[in-house]
C-alpha cells in the first residue's frame, strides 16, 4: 500500500468515526451533559468538540493552504451544539479531496509551519499528517469514554470496522 492510499484510508476513517460519534450520541446529549465537567483534558464534551474543530482547522490550513493559523487550542468556535457538530462534520470531509490531489513524492517531504507561540517548525510530512488523524482518534476516544461515564453507549469507532465494511462492499 502506498502512503497516498494509507492516508486516503485514514481520511475516510476520520469522516466515518466522526460521523458515528456525532450521530450516535453527541447530538442527542442534554445541554447539561453537553457542558458537564467530565474529566476530559478540555473538560467538557462541548469544549472537546470545539478543540477537535480548532485543531482540524489549524492542521488543514498548514497542509492544504500553507497558512499557520494562530488560534488557542481551547478556542470556542461555536457555542451552539448543532453548529459545532455540523462544522466538525464538514471539516473532517476536507481531507479526502485534498489528499487525492497530492503527488506521491509529497509524502516524502517536509511540512513547514509556525506554531502558536511563533516558533518556526519543519517536520516530516507523512508523520505530521499521521498526527492529524491520530490526534482526532485520541479525542474521539475521550468523548466515547465521557459518553460511557454518562451511561450512554459509545459507538464502535475502531478503524478495523470501517475496513471490514469497505471489504464487504468491494
Amino acid at each position: 500500500m502506498t502512503l497516498a492510499n494509507y492516508f486516503a484510508s485514514l481520511a475516510r476513517y476520520h469522516v466515518w468515526a466522526t460521523e458515528r460519534l456525532i450521530g450516535s450520541n453527541l447530538a442527542g446529549l442534554s445541554d447539561a451533559d453537553w457542558h458537564r465537567e467530565c474529566g476530559l483534558y478540555f473538560r467538557s464534551v462541548h469544549r472537546t468538540v470545539n478543540h477537535l474543530l480548532v485543531t482540524d482547522d489549524i492542521w488543514f490550513a498548514r497542509f492544504a493552504e500553507g497558512r499557520s493559523l494562530r488560534l488557542p487550542l481551547d478556542t470556542e468556535l461555536h457555542a451552539d451544539r448543532g453548529e459545532a457538530c455540523h462544522a466538525l462534520g464538514r471539516a473532517v470531509q476536507r481531507w479526502s479531496p485534498w489528499l487525492a490531489e497530492q503527488a506521491p513524492e509529497r509524502f516524502d517531504g517536509d511540512l513547514a509551519y509556525t506554531r502558536n507561540n511563533g516558533d518556526a517548525v519543519r517536520i516530516p510530512f507523512a508523520p505530521a499528517l499521521g498526527h492529524v488523524f491520530n490526534h482526532a482518534t485520541h479525542h474521539r476516544g475521550q468523548l466515547s469514554a465521557a459518553l460511557t461515564a454518562m451511561a450512554r453507549p459509545g459507538p464502535e469507532l475502531d478503524w478495523v470496522y470501517l475496513l471490514q465494511q469497505e471489504a464487504k462492499s468491494s
